[in-house]
């Protein structure tokens, strides 16, 4: 593989450590795989060589380019017409759909089923890990949900947890994340187990109040599945789970920035009140990406209408039709300073489901690298160093 060197752009990234690098006029140099070396200036000239070929950022896509990590999505059902729920082919399909958005790292969210769908569909994730590039795992949002906040879930599928059932998912190795409802009983223990087998516990869709909620993360959850939806919300004499994942810094806090799901002031206050512990989700179905109309997630019946997807008959959010890019650019429009959200999209997603080794720019890491133009529209996305937008 050759060398590709990216120059003149401002480059925004997580720090290799803590903070944010924000640098006007950088460059980039990758090869084989890895990011080699950053700065800024014209000392990328001393880089090049017959093996390297040289991007002028701002020739290509025009003046304020941007560079950045590929972002992270650890909270997503489909896209592109397809499920993550159905075959290799669809998950293939709607893993594209996303990596053409700036997606290079991708966490397959399924919905609640029966247990033995549920294991049929693992194991497809399982063979997708290997085949698919940037698919980080499973993510389980349910089954182990509380009925009155189930949103767009199958009630017919939701169950307790249960040691040998927890056994059983998380068997294979590939689940990275439970979402599940700590008051359920059994709830606490199953926490415990998640923790144990090397997944993360998060807490969602659930009657929850926030001193549960607190002890849940005291058990070892440590992430908030969609902060404000399927839950209580934020009283001043009930402070519910989002309080409660606000006051502890072990805590992060997903959030679906699309308008739809939540209001954009609230928003702005989730990055002011939790800083660096807000991950931008899609939480995007097979509609992400495709025209309004009738689709399923899971076993469930939606209808998307002007681009907000509902259960059949209800108005009951059945996921989004949100791609990472947009969230960015919305997070942007609300007010949240632009550093903070690619660091939302790219390092704190990342670092929630325990993979530091992504979502950063430094030296050694992984060449999963975004180029925007001034619009914060993806023009060109590298993965491990290839170019696969443009193909």
């Amino acid at each position: 593989m050759r060398d590709t060197l990216i120059h003149s752009a401002r480059l925004v990234t997580a720090a290799n450590g803590d903070g944010i690098i924000d640098r006007p006029d950088a460059w980039i140099h990758l090869r084989h795989g890895r990011i080699a070396a950053t700065g800024s200036g014209s000392m990328w000239r001393d880089r090049i060589g017959p093996q390297v070929d040289v991007i002028d950022a701002e020739a290509a896509v025009g003046e304020n380019a941007l560079l950045t990590s590929g972002l992270i999505d650890i909270h997503c059902h489909g896209g592109g017409g397809a499920s993550f729920d159905g075959s290799l082919a669809e998950i293939e399909r709607a893993v594209d759909l996303h990596r053409r958005h700036g997606v290079t790292g991708i966490v397959l969210s399924l919905v609640s089923a029966p247990f033995e769908e549920l294991e049929a569909r693992l194991a497809r994730i399982q063979h997708a890990m290997v085949t698919v590039p940037g698919v980080l795992g499973a993510h389980l949002e349910g089954p182990f949900i509380a009925a009155g906040r189930r949103g767009a879930h199958d009630p017919s599928a939701l169950r307790l947890p249960s040691d040998e059932h927890l056994r059983r998912l998380l068997s294979l190795g590939v689940v990275r994340q439970v979402t599940l409802a700590p008051e359920l009983p059994g709830g606490m223990r199953a926490i415990e187990q998640v923790v144990r087998e090397g997944a993360i516990a998060a807490i969602g869709h659930t009657e929850a109040d926030s001193a549960v909620v607190a002890e849940a993360f005291e058990q070892g959850a440590t992430l908030l599945t969609h902060a404000f939806n399927a839950m209580h919300g934020l009283h001043h004499r009930a402070p519910g789970p989002v309080g409660a994942a606000i006051g502890d810094d072990r805590v992060t806090l997903e959030v679906i920035p699309d308008g739809v799901h939540v209001d954009g002031q609230l928003v702005r206050i989730l990055f002011a009140a939790a800083p660096g512990r807000v991950a931008i989700v899609s939480d995007a179905m097979a509609a992400a990406g495709a025209p309004d109309g009738r689709y399923s997630l899971g076993d469930v019946a939606v209808v998307v209408a002007n681009g907000a997807a509902k259960v059949e008959g209800t108005d009951s959010l059945a996921g989004s039709t949100l791609t990472l890019d947009e969230g960015m650019r919305r997070c942007v429009a609300f007010g949240i300073p632009l550093a903070d959200a690619v660091f939302a999209a790219t390092a704190a997603p990342a670092s929630a489901i325990g993979r530091r080794d992504l979502g950063s720019l430094a030296p050694g890491m992984p060449a999963d690298v975004v180029l925007w133009d001034d619009d914060l529209v993806v023009s060109h996305v590298w993965q491990s160093g290839a170019l696969i937008v443009p193909d």
